[in-house]
C-alpha cells in the first residue's frame, strides 16, 4: 500500500511539474478536456468515443515522455550536442507522429458521424 501511495504522489508531481513547465502540455491537458463533450457528440458508439479520449490521451502520454527526454537531455549538457539534438528530434517526431493518429480516429469519427463512410 505504501508503494502505491508513492507511486501516486511520483505521478502528481510529474504531472505538476510538467504542467508548470510546458505550454504543450497544458494544451494537450485543454484538448483532452475537451475531448469528453465533443467525443460524446461525435462518436457514433461508446467504444468509438472512448477510443477519441484515448486517442487524445495517447498524445499527452508521448508529450509527456518526450518532455521527459528533452529535460533529461538539457540535463546532461547545455552545450549544443548533434546526437542529442536527434534524440529530441525523435521525441518530437513520435509527438508528431501521436498527433496524426489522434487526427485521423478524429476525422474518421466525423465521417462515421455524417454517414460518409
Amino acid at each position: 500500500m505504501l508503494r502505491l501511495w508513492r507511486a501516486t504522489i511520483n505521478t502528481r508531481n510529474g504531472l505538476a511539474f510538467a504542467i508548470r513547465s510546458e505550454q504543450a502540455v497544458r494544451e494537450e491537458l485543454i484538448a483532452l478536456a475537451l475531448s469528453v463533450p465533443l467525443a460524446w457528440l461525435i462518436g457514433v458508439t461508446t467504444m468509438r468515443r472512448v477510443e477519441l479520449v484515448a486517442a487524445v490521451a495517447f498524445v499527452l502520454v508521448v508529450e509527456l515522455l518526450n518532455t521527459a527526454i528533452e529535460k533529461l537531455a538539457d540535463r546532461l549538457t547545455t552545450d549544443h550536442d548533434p546526437k542529442i539534438g536527434q534524440v529530441k528530434d525523435m521525441g518530437s517526431a513520435a509527438v508528431g507522429v501521436a498527433l496524426l493518429m489522434a487526427g485521423l480516429f478524429w476525422l474518421f469519427a466525423l465521417a462515421e458521424r455524417m454517414g460518409a463512410i
